[in-house]
């Protein structure tokens, strides 16, 4: 079910499980202007299976960014099956509360780069999530992105190569409940 929440010029848009179909089409086309240079990557050409894996998480949700009308940007990802975060290899002493949100994709077009887009989107997906902790993945040939996820208050807790093609990623976690994540200016 679709939700606008306007921000100066960008409109953010809620969206789930059911409303794939609807938006898919929407993900590959802002994936495949973000990633136009690196598409014969046999990684990035692997996005409409993610899209379709995240998607068919019953509690799959979605922030796409609009500007007048058009799609910018997007972050998505789903509740971790409980007792199955694959984060915990990567800590000594997981917290009392381990539930988890796994934030998958956040991307913006090049044309809305470094506008505070890919910061709203992120903001507004996990604004209300009941979840304590989110785990997300950055490619450490990205230092600026990991940089950016680190002021946002996640912390780098080890490398996961999910994929034999992909990139041993940064495994990255943030706790939902720390004062750093309302310092950054989140609302629960």
């Amino acid at each position: 079910m679709e939700h606008p929440v306007t921000t100066p010029a960008i409109e953010l848009r809620h969206y789930g499980h059911d409303d794939l179909p609807q938006i898919r089409q929407t993900l590959l086309d802002v994936h495949a202007d973000a990633y136009a240079d690196q598409m014969d990557d046999e990684f990035n050409q692997k996005f409409p299976w993610f899209v379709d894996h995240w998607g068919g998480n019953p509690g799959f949700s979605c922030v796409i960014a609009y500007d007048s009308g058009e799609p910018v940007g997007f972050a998505y990802g789903a509740p971790a099956a409980p007792g199955r975060e694959w984060w915990r290899e990567h800590v000594d002493e997981p917290p009392t509360d381990s539930t988890t949100f796994s934030f998958s994709e956040l991307m913006v077009r090049p044309k809305w780069r470094k506008t505070g887009v890919s910061e709203h989107l992120h903001n507004d997906l996990l604004a209300h999530r009941p979840e304590a902790l989110v785990v997300l993945l950055v490619d450490p040939s990205h230092p600026k992105v990991q940089a950016l996820y680190e002021r946002w208050g996640y912390k780098k807790v080890g490398n996961r190569q999910p994929f034999p093609d992909s990139p041993n990623f940064a495994v990255m976690l943030l706790d939902l409940h720390s004062t750093a994540f309302y310092q950054n200016g989140y609302e629960k």
